[in-house]
């Protein structure tokens, strides 16, 4: 089984904690390769750089799909998520899907633990889509600036437990989730001294990835993720326009 992670931030060092914690996270047997998006932010925080890093994860899906068995967009928020659904035959799951279904599987109510206070309006929105509002205790989140992306959990990761007690203590959470692609691992260091499960997206996203590819379903051929229908286009790049042209109806 052979497993893409597509990083939609342009941050190498945030690529290298993906893949080392994917690789922990893989079963024996699943290749792990991880992408960095070509072009974009350092690291998304709002909407308008969600947009962004959904498009350039489109042109790597598009480029790269054919050689793998399922896609993780690896930025917490979900970037282009269910467009790639749409147009590709392999499963596609993100962070926060994968890490709201886990939390779902551990407890009622789980907090998200955030890297910005920005980012948080969003999360909420992203939490609301799944349909998991009444769940969600609270998010909270770091409130000093950030230096260097790639080093928040070195920077930052006694803030980052105290968050985690706190959601706990005054919150009510059963589950705590980590949230975002540069706190990749972070779950697996500090869950021996958090009183209650503790949520990884990227591992999550990972062994939801194995389940999917290993249930062997069809993808969609009708209803809302049937693929869009063929027509004219303009300026798009080759891998895209490929996969426009495809008629998944006739396969």
């Amino acid at each position: 089984m052979k497993i893409l992670l597509i990083n939609p931030n342009t941050s190498q060092s945030v690529s290298d904690l993906i893949e080392a914690e994917a690789r922990r996270a893989a079963a024996p047997g699943t290749q792990v390769s991880v992408l960095t998006a070509p072009f974009g932010v350092a690291y998304i925080e709002t909407r308008f750089e969600s947009l962004i890093g959904a498009y350039a994860t489109a042109t790597l899906a598009a480029e790269h799909c054919d050689e793998h068995d399922a896609i993780v967009v690896a930025a917490f928020g979900d970037p282009g998520i269910d467009g790639l659904r749409e147009v590709l035959d392999i499963p596609v799951v993100g962070l926060t899907e994968a890490a709201l279904m886990s939390a779902c599987l551990l407890g009622k109510r789980f907090s998200i633990v955030a890297i910005s206070h920005r980012i948080t309006a969003w999360y909420r929105e992203c939490v609301a889509a799944n349909g998991l509002s009444d769940r969600l205790a609270s998010i909270r989140n770091l409130d000093n600036p950030l230096k260097d992306i790639g080093r928040v959990q070195e920077d930052h990761t006694t803030r980052l437990e105290a968050l985690c007690l706190s959601a706990v203590r005054d919150d009510g959470a059963d589950v705590i989730i980590i949230a975002g692609a540069p706190l990749a691992g972070l779950a697996r260091s500090i869950r021996d001294r958090i009183p209650v499960p503790v949520v990884d997206g990227v591992s999550s996203a990972v062994c939801h990835a194995q389940t999917l590819v290993s249930l062997g379903t069809l993808p969609a051929r009708q209803g809302s993720f049937a693929p869009p229908p063929v027509k004219p286009n303009h300026g798009l790049p080759e891998g895209i326009a490929r996969l426009l042209a495809r008629d998944r109806m006739q396969r």
